[in-house]
């Protein structure tokens, strides 16, 4: 019986003598392993606060925000949108991890922007089966980031609603602008 870790199909990804970008990564991860120290924290948050942010690949949320590791919750989707599972996410993090704070980071440039609804129904004619999730998609980042904010003031699964805060993040400069919850 063999021990060795299972290795992927050779694709296009691949060049000659490398491995896959996931190969770079898990020997990225056996580096910095071999540095790691053990804080002795649980997953309870240092600040107390949930940042709920999109997923683009430009944004260091920790970086632009002065965060050190075991600060903050992090949830990063498409849009930064709050979505169920979003609350599904603050919820545990308020009700059993004790965070008090959300602090909402849409960005400019976001993909959701430019693309519609439309792409549910082509992905459904292309697999066969329709999405269950919403694409949430958007034109206006500001009037999305005040839906947003909306969305989880008025859940009722989120005991810590008073401190909700929502921001665009522009990637071109790196600062947050905040915006008016109520404009």
């Amino acid at each position: 019986m063999s021990t060795s870790a299972p290795r992927s199909a050779p694709s296009a990804d691949r060049l000659p003598g490398e491995g896959t970008v996931i190969d770079r990564l898990v020997e990225a991860n056996r580096a910095y392993a071999a540095g790691f120290v053990d804080t002795g924290r649980d997953a309870r948050p240092v600040q107390r606060v949930a940042v709920v942010a999109c997923m683009d690949a430009r944004i260091d949320l920790h970086a632009a925000l002065g965060l050190q590791l075991g600060d903050c919750h992090t949830v990063r989707n498409a849009g930064g949108v709050v979505t169920d599972d979003t609350i599904r996410s603050l919820t545990i993090s308020q009700r059993a991890l004790g965070t008090r704070s959300v602090i909402l980071i849409h960005h400019t440039g976001c993909g959701l922007q430019s693309i519609t609804e439309e792409f549910r129904h082509e992905l459904e004619m292309e697999v066969g089966q329709r999405p269950a999730w919403a694409v949430e998609a958007f034109r206006d980042v500001d009037q999305d980031v005040r839906q947003s904010m909306q969305r989880v003031r008025t859940s009722p699964f989120l005991p810590h609603t008073d401190d909700v805060r929502g921001f665009v993040f522009d990637v071109t400069t790196g600062l947050l602008r905040e915006i008016d919850p109520l404009t």
